[in-house]
C-alpha cells in the first residue's frame, strides 16, 4: 500500500469516527441472548430507539445482532450486516427546517473500522410521507440486507422539502 493510500483511509477512518460523535446515542429497549459465550459477553440481538433529530415526534426502533465472546467485548468483532427497523408516530410531529429529499439521519459503527448501521430518510412528498430504510456497507462494498418502514405525517403537516 503506497503511503499516500494509507492516509487517505486514515483519514476516511477518522472521520468516519468523528461523524458518529455527531449523532445523540441510542436508547438500548432491550436484548435477547442468542447463543452463550464462556468468555465475554453472548451473541444478543438488541432493540435500540433512535429519535429522529430533524422530525420530532418520530422515533425508529432498530433491531440487529451484536457479537459478543471476547471480541465482542474487546470492540473487535464485526456485527452481521442485517437489521430491521420500525418508525412510528411517538408524538406531535413537528418539522423545524425543510429537509433533504434523502439524508443519513442515523449512523453506527458495526466492526472496528470500515463498517457501519444506517439509517436512511427519504421524502414521499407525494404522500406526505417519511421513509426509513436501514442497511449495513464496508468501505468496499455494501450489503444487500435492507428494511424499510414509513410514517405517514398528517395532512396537516406539510413536509417542507429543500
Amino acid at each position: 500500500m503506497h503511503r499516500t493510500s494509507f492516509w487517505r483511509s486514515a483519514v476516511v477512518a477518522a472521520g468516519c469516527l468523528a461523524a458518529t460523535a455527531a449523532w445523540a446515542q441510542p436508547d438500548t429497549i432491550g436484548s435477547v441472548d442468542t447463543v452463550f459465550k464462556f468468555i465475554g459477553p453472548d451473541h444478543n440481538i438488541v432493540v435500540e430507539a433512535y429519535d429522529d433529530p430533524l422530525v420530532k415526534g418520530v422515533t425508529c426502533y432498530v433491531s440487529r445482532a451484536r457479537t459478543g465472546g471476547v471480541k465482542g467485548a474487546l470492540g473487535l468483532a464485526e456485527d452481521r450486516s442485517e437489521a430491521s427497523i420500525a418508525c412510528v408516530q411517538a408524538g406531535p410531529i413537528s418539522i423545524d427546517k425543510p429537509l433533504k429529499q434523502q439524508e443519513e439521519v442515523f449512523s453506527e459503527r458495526t466492526s472496528l473500522l470500515f463498517k457501519r448501521l444506517r439509517v436512511v430518510r427519504m421524502v414521499d412528498a407525494a404522500r406526505n410521507t417519511l421513509v426509513y430504510m436501514t442497511y449495513s456497507d464496508k468501505v468496499i462494498e455494501g450489503s444487500p440486507q435492507n428494511s424499510v418502514t414509513a410514517v405517514a405525517v398528517p395532512a396537516s403537516t406539510v413536509i417542507p422539502v429543500k
